[in-house]
């Protein structure tokens, strides 16, 4: 397989505590990356990753403090090969409906904050040369459905800041990587019934690292999915919104 990440020694996982995050960060450490950051809220003990591992405070909300994360990170580091923003919430439609201050709450997380830490991860690739940024978009945001349309709602907006982000680096050295899973087997979707062409965080992260390797700017997780959406993209309203989930 042809490889087009290159060598990779340094790695910053944005929301340490992520399944598919450090899922990632496994692969690429057996890959050979040697220092790793994790950015995550609140004390924290890391895992075993077999590397340096470094942690450093991050919350998504304090967007005036995104900057200071990134330099911290490359002063304990150096370059960046590899950042990965993988934090975000899932609520309930249900719960969004009664308290719509919860879902503008949770849509700063999954789209503002991405926002956010994706220019400040495009200054600091683009001066370096190199380095990918990895954002974990959904198939949620692909089209986006009733039952979950706040959250569906920003993860699109992710998605489509992603694909400009990576145009706007064209040329750089630096690139984009977006990952579309669709339902992923993990804690934040405990309790739910797994959906057809589901995943597990390990999956995720199998399929992201080939993409890493491969130079493509977008994987969806199961590949299958890419074709699905591509025919439900075309599906009437009227049908879609009798979409269960």
């Amino acid at each position: 397989m042809k490889n087009a990440l290159g060598a990779v020694d340094t790695v910053l996982l944005l929301g340490g505590r992520s399944e598919i995050g450090l899922e990632i960060v496994k692969l690429l450490v057996g890959l050979g990356a040697s220092r790793v950051v994790l950015a995550v809220r609140g004390e924290y003990t890391p895992p075993a990753l077999g590397a340096e591992v470094h942690v450093l405070p991050f919350d998504a909300l304090d967007v005036h403090g995104h900057g200071a994360v990134f330099t911290k990170a490359v002063e304990l580091v150096g370059d960046l090969d590899v950042v990965i923003s993988a934090f975000g919430v899932l609520g309930s439609q249900a719960d969004y409906d009664a308290d719509p201050a919860a879902a503008a709450a949770d849509v700063a997380v999954n789209y503002g904050a991405h926002v956010s830490v994706g220019l400040h991860a495009a200054r600091v690739l683009r001066e370096q040369g190199h380095g990918t940024l990895v954002m974990l978009s959904s198939v949620a945001g692909a089209r986006v459905r009733k039952a979950n349309f706040v959250y569906g709602s920003a993860k699109a907006g992710l998605d489509g800041f992603a694909q400009g982000l990576d145009d706007a680096l064209h040329g750089s050295g630096a690139r984009v990587l977006i990952v579309r899973p669709g339902f992923v087997i993990g804690r934040m979707t405990e309790g739910l019934t797994p959906a057809p062409l589901s995943s597990t965080p390990r999956q995720v992260a199998l399929a992201t690292v080939r993409a890493l390797r491969e130079g493509a700017s977008s994987v969806w997780v199961p590949r299958a999915l890419g074709p699905v959406f591509g025919v439900l993209r075309l599906l009437p309203r009227a049908l879609w919104r009798r979409m269960p989930r």
